[in-house]
């Protein structure tokens, strides 16, 4: 369900674009997210930051696009945002020595501090490389192209990305069946 949630407004600009257009599809897409952002907030009492963050970049953005009546803004908004995380995770880095993915992981992983490292550079690569794609999408293609691609092509880059990493980790997590269990817990 959470899943569902966190893809709303863009399952909804996609067909709203399919349907009216890219204004039409921009306007809806500022709405579902302010309705995204009132449901986490009745449902779990508070909101992410990254998503109050994705909240202001599609109003900028989406306004602008509104008011320009320019597609430009719009295209640019998945860009600033994958530059605004990929950024925030090598500032992190680099500048106050703190890895992000582990403060945001650490309590379901446990894993080396090289291990933490590696992966902070991967999604910081990553963010980079889809924001640079988005653009080479956005200015290289029609409008329904890029469309496409926002839906289909760039969360299944997340999803290749995501079941990547996950088959990474899966080479640096300890196997709890190999621990010693208990005598009482033993057949």
């Amino acid at each position: 369900m959470k899943l569902l949630i966190d893809f709303f407004p863009i399952i909804l600009f996609f067909a709203a674009f399919k349907a009216w257009g890219i204004y039409a599809a921009t306007a809806v897409a500022i709405a579902a997210t302010v309705v995204q952002i009132g449901y986490f907030r009745v449902r779990h009492g508070k909101v992410e930051t990254m998503q109050w963050l994705s909240l202001g970049v599609i109003v900028l953005f989406g306004g602008a696009t509104l008011l320009a009546q320019s597609e430009t803004f719009i295209k640019w908004k998945p860009t600033v945002l994958y530059w605004l995380m990929g950024g925030t995770l090598l500032v992190g880095q680099l500048v106050f020595r703190r890895n992000f993915i582990k403060r945001l992981m650490g309590a379901q992983l446990e894993l080396p501090d090289p291990i933490w490292r590696q992966l902070n550079w991967a999604w910081t690569g990553f963010f980079a490389a889809m924001g640079v794609l988005n653009l080479w999408v956005a200015y290289t293609f029609d409008t329904d192209t890029w469309v496409n691609f926002k839906m289909f092509g760039g969360i299944g880059l997340m999803l290749a990305f995501v079941v990547g990493q996950a088959l990474f980790l899966g080479r640096h997590l300890k196997d709890d069946s190999a621990a010693p269990q208990p005598k009482d817990a033993q057949p």
